[in-house]
């Protein structure tokens, strides 16, 4: 094996972790794979002769790259924000729904909540890096601070405010997948009955609704009467629905003739729905790795 092979094979051991990262930062399948992919690129360009700890200097090269291509489409944003901004749905991770093995149920607990992706978007580059690298990763305050060009001690303040942030605004779901299925599938019997009244009832007084069906669709909608109302018009005929886990909570993929129509998950409090998130742009849901129908 030459030294390329060697090299190559100890940035895939990597990988993983280094997807992960890039995930979290960007919220985007696509945009996590390019950016894993121009780390890998850095890294051969460089070598890694006087690297003494690759894996530390792969996760804060790609959280670099990652920062720049947030700024990136910071700076590509040349019209006001719209009204339906924070309709915003990350891609999901879908996985099969458990089928009862404690461990494999256990998995869920390790996946990023769709929630906290949400409230990501909305941090400065800067305090989402901060943030993603020391509290989800583990890096240290002085590895990541050259990268934000910033002193350790302000960058543990970024990292602060992303924490208040994201504790304040993500909701902590209940983690029994079965309370949650069990919420779900009342909002989607009443849903499909047009039952108003039951739908009202299975949804939190202060229910946020995001959903995102392309650039001119999207809506963000909050208050169970106003999210009742537009649950009924996401009724769709001939269409199947399974149950999956997206991002570790319980959600569904919808088909019409296999074909992919939308991804639904919820987060679910004290036996209520208190946000739903609908991912249904054909573009994005063309691009996701779904399980077999």
């Amino acid at each position: 094996m030459d030294a390329a092979e060697q090299l190559a094979d100890r940035f895939e051991e990597h990988r993983g972790r280094l997807g992960a990262v890039a995930y979290r930062m960007l919220g985007s399948l696509t945009e996590a794979e390019d950016a894993v992919q121009e780390a890998w690129i850095r890294l051969a360009r460089t070598g890694a002769d006087g690297i003494d700890n690759l894996g530390g200097w792969l996760t804060t090269v790609t959280g670099r790259i990652c920062l720049d291509m947030l700024r990136s489409r910071a700076t590509r944003r040349e019209e006001p924000m719209a009204e339906d901004a924070g309709a915003f749905v990350p891609d999901p991770l879908i996985t099969p729904f458990p089928s009862g093995d404690p461990e494999q149920e256990a998995l869920h607990a390790d996946s990023v909540g769709t929630a906290l992706l949400v409230v990501l978007e909305t941090l400065e580059p800067a305090e989402r890096l901060a943030f993603v690298l020391h509290d989800m990763f583990a890096v240290p305050f002085d590895d990541i601070a050259p990268v934000v060009e910033r002193s350790p001690a302000a960058t543990r303040q970024l990292a602060s405010r992303a924490r208040r942030r994201a504790r304040d605004a993500a909701p902590g779901s209940d983690p029994d997948l079965g309370r949650q299925r069990k919420a779900l599938e009342a909002f989607l019997a009443a849903s499909r009955a047009g039952d108003f009244e039951a739908l009202v009832a299975v949804l939190h007084p202060d229910v946020v609704l995001r959903a995102d069906a392309g650039s001119s669709l999207s809506r963000l909608v909050r208050g169970a009467r106003t999210v009742a109302e537009q649950a009924r018009l996401f009724r769709q005929d001939a269409v199947r629905t399974r149950f999956v886990l997206v991002n570790g909570a319980v959600g569904v993929v919808a088909r019409r003739a296999g074909q992919p129509v939308s991804v639904l998950t919820v987060t679910v409090v004290d036996g209520r729905i208190t946000e739903l998130y609908i991912l249904a742009d054909t573009d994005r849901l063309d691009r996701l790795e779904l399980p077999d129908a």
